[in-house]
């Protein structure tokens, strides 16, 4: 009897389509893992995690397949327990490893260009680092990792990803606090039951310098360790005329992930994550206050910093986590984790009205000191029965979060009437500081019935309590209980068709994620409608999806920490329409492609903001985006990719403005224009190494990828860049 290693694809009998039993949406593959013998248990911590009722013991006699696991992911935690993305009445993408891969990845930024409906924030108002937009909302505090809540503001990397799973959608059910947009789950890389190793080295233009290791190594019957390191570097085409300074990347980071009884039903994993980023950071070029689009006056390429700006990063990790099986379909899973995110930058954002200069003292100085550090502790219980004559899949959790944050603004320390100059971690003691420290608990309970065969209802509610101080006289103390809820109907008529119309909200209280709100305003309120459709082809390996969704936030906050401005609209709306693909078209050819087609306007205006903002296009929302990478194998050993991204019209603006976004009466927000990115690659692989060249930006098209949505300035995109990477297993 062959093993199947975990992250690949499992042995399906006869060519058929992954079972999906309709008592229960799990793959067929993990029901057979767990009805099978102790050895066949053991081999992936996640089979053993999914299974939801007993089976007769099945033997696979084929040979283990040998391909890897491609742009399709059969199996994901976003929904809190182990399930198939294709049973979750909700829209859900998902970034493999392989495709981050193929096309030579790095940050967790670079990653999400590959999902639909989103967008780049550029770095202001104090909140630098991951910044982006879904379905046109915020995402600044829906960023987790590994289902824990990740959101400091900081620069991820992915060389600890086993995928990027990203919920659309209201998820307070799940998560509590959070937007209309969906959340970004991070999933680490877990250890193997094999010893497996891989080393990896990058070089580029620009000076492009990256070296990665991942390495795994079995350390007895059922417990394993897995190590991953990474060191890169890089360079721009983006420099200051006046001294040659460019923005840089230098990063590096280790992970270590040991696990003990590993698929045996007491499980437990130790991890331990750092992170270190000494950036110099770029804040782009700002608009032309005539023509409304990316200043040209100084060149596409200036760069307003010098060779001492910065943005230097340390986190810090620890995680532990302990599963216990009581038997197939029920389990207790407990997670505990402390970071420690400690950052501190000087960046120099561009003047419309002065060229860079050499000394930086025509840019404007951005600096700040963080100190966020966070206790979380998560427990959840699942379970399967049958209960008269249904199949019911229950969920259960408790989670606490402590939170400690700190910011202050640094220290000039140049001589009076010398250029500005900072440096790390010293703080202008006149500086007002903001201080928060809070706790959180919540409790929630989820159903999953099956009241047909074929017919599902999910029903879930969660109560979260916060109480917090803060430093700032506007906004003392936080004290607040809010309820959330989800709710989907699904129609399953084969194990490859579902069908459903889901519904869940979201909230996010006054205050929250450290930003100056006071207390006169209620918590920001989204709901999301969705109707939906997932379709498996090609005997389960092409997995098609398309989503119609509605989504209304209410009482939307300022994301800018650097003003009292709170609310930004009353009331505004996304409808949209979101179709995706991923997976294999034949065994040569493979795709990840999605297009969001969205509607986006403010239905009610702030209080004190400009009335003729209603009926108005929000920021940094364009009216779609497309994305496409596609690979084809068409020699023994050699590999082909293209991509495509697409992005329409941005706008920024500052709604709070005297006169906002208008002018002589007329509508005329800063825009950034619409573009397409090209990419490529071209690879030759072997069982023991593999070659590989990526071109990004393929016809170095100018384009600005992040827009500051207050309008301020825009960030330009990579220009052509060539990447050359080896890598060796063993």
């Amino acid at each position: 009897m062959s093993t199947v290693p975990p992250h690949e694809p499992q042995p399906r009998a006869e060519n058929a389509a992954p079972l999906r039993p309709k008592v229960l949406p799990l793959g067929a593959a993990m029901l057979i893992g767990l009805g099978a013998a102790q050895p066949a248990l053991a081999q992936s911590a996640e089979t053993g995690a999914a299974d939801a009722q007993v089976l007769p013991t099945v033997t696979v006699t084929d040979e283990a397949p040998t391909a890897t696991q491609g742009y399709l992911k059969h199996t994901t935690r976003v929904g809190k327990t182990l399930q198939d993305p294709h049973e979750i009445p909700q829209a859900i993408t998902i970034l493999t490893q392989d495709l981050l891969e193929d096309q030579q990845v790095g940050s967790l930024r670079e990653a999400l260009r590959n999902v639909s409906g989103l967008t780049f924030n550029a770095a202001e108002g104090g909140r630098s680092g991951d910044n982006m937009m879904l379905r046109g909302f915020y995402t600044f505090g829906d960023m987790y990792l590994d289902g824990i809540r990740d959101t400091a503001q900081y620069n991820r990397e992915t060389f600890n990803l086993e995928s990027v799973e990203v919920l659309r959608g209201s998820a307070a059910m799940l998560y509590g606090r959070g937007q209309a947009g969906g959340i970004i789950n991070q999933v680490s890389k877990a250890p193997l039951p094999a010893d497996k190793y891989k080393l990896t080295g990058s070089f580029g233009s620009e000076d492009y310098r990256e070296g990665t290791a991942d390495l795994n190594k079995t350390l007895g019957e059922n417990s394993a360790l897995r190590v991953n390191l990474m060191k890169r570097t890089e360079e721009s085409w983006r420099e200051n005329p006046a001294n040659g300074a460019e923005p840089e990347i230098d990063r590096q980071g280790a992970a270590l992930s040991f696990v003990h009884g590993m698929g045996t039903r007491d499980e437990v994993q130790l991890n331990y994550y750092y992170l270190q980023t000494r950036d110099n950071p770029d804040y782009g070029v700002p608009f032309d206050s005539t023509t409304k689009r990316p200043l040209k006056r100084y060149g596409t390429s200036a760069f307003w910093g010098t060779d001492d700006t910065f943005d230097d990063s340390d986190t810090h990790i620890a995680t532990a986590t302990y599963t216990h099986r009581f038997q197939p379909g029920t389990e207790w899973r407990t997670v505990l984790r402390f970071a420690d995110y400690d950052r501190s930058y000087w960046a120099l954002a561009p003047s419309g009205r002065a060229a860079p200069s050499a000394d930086g003292s025509s840019g404007s100085a951005k600096t700040r000191n963080t100190d966020y550090r966070t206790v979380a502790l998560q427990s959840d219980l699942t379970h399967a029965l049958t209960l008269a004559g249904m199949r019911h899949e229950l969920l259960a959790g408790f989670e606490y979060l402590n939170e400690d944050s700190h910011r202050r603004s640094l220290r000039n320390l140049a001589a009076p009437g010398a250029p500005a100059f900072y440096r790390p971690g010293i703080e202008d003691p006149k500086a007002s500081a903001t201080d928060f420290t809070g706790d959180s608990y919540a409790l929630l309970a989820q159903d999953t019935i099956e009241f047909l065969p074929g017919w599902k209802l999910t029903l879930g509610a969660r109560r979260d309590e916060l109480s917090a101080d803060y430093s700032n006289v506007n906004s003392p103390s936080l004290d607040y209980g809010e309820n959330s809820y989800r709710a989907g109907l699904s129609w399953l008529p084969t194990a490859n068709q579902h069908y459903y119309l889901s519904w869940s909200d979201s909230f996010s209280p006054t205050a929250d994620l450290y930003q100056l709100s006071g207390g006169e305003y209620p918590a920001e309120r989204s709901d999301v409608v969705e109707l939906g459709a997932k379709w498996m082809l090609f005997e389960g390996d092409l997995s098609l999806r398309a989503a119609l969704f509605r989504a209304t936030k209410d009482w939307e906050r300022n994301t800018d920490l650097e003003t009292t401005g709170a609310i930004l609209t009353r009331k505004r709306r996304t409808d949209g329409l979101e179709l995706e693909a991923a997976g294999r078209i034949t065994e040569r050819w493979e795709v990840f492609a999605g297009l969001a087609l969205m509607d986006a306007e403010i239905l009610k205006v702030a209080p004190g903001a400009d009335p003729r903002l209603k009926g108005q296009q929000p920021r940094n929302t364009p009216d779609y985006t497309f994305n496409l990478w596609t690979t084809y194998r068409f020699m023994p050993g050699w590999k082909a990719g293209l991509g495509a991204e697409t992005k329409g019209e941005r706008y920024g603006y500052n709604p709070m403005a005297a006169n906002g976004p208008f002018v002589n009466g007329k509508f005329s927000p800063n825009v950034a224009p619409s573009y397409t990115r090209w990419d490529a690659m071209l690879a030759y692989e072997q069982p023991s190494y593999t070659v590989r060249m990526n071109v990004r930006n393929l016809f170095d098209k100018v384009y600005y990828d992040a827009i500051y949505d207050n309008g301020g300035f825009v960030v330009p995109g990579t220009d052509r860049a060539v990447i050359l990477t080896a890598e060796f297993k063993f």
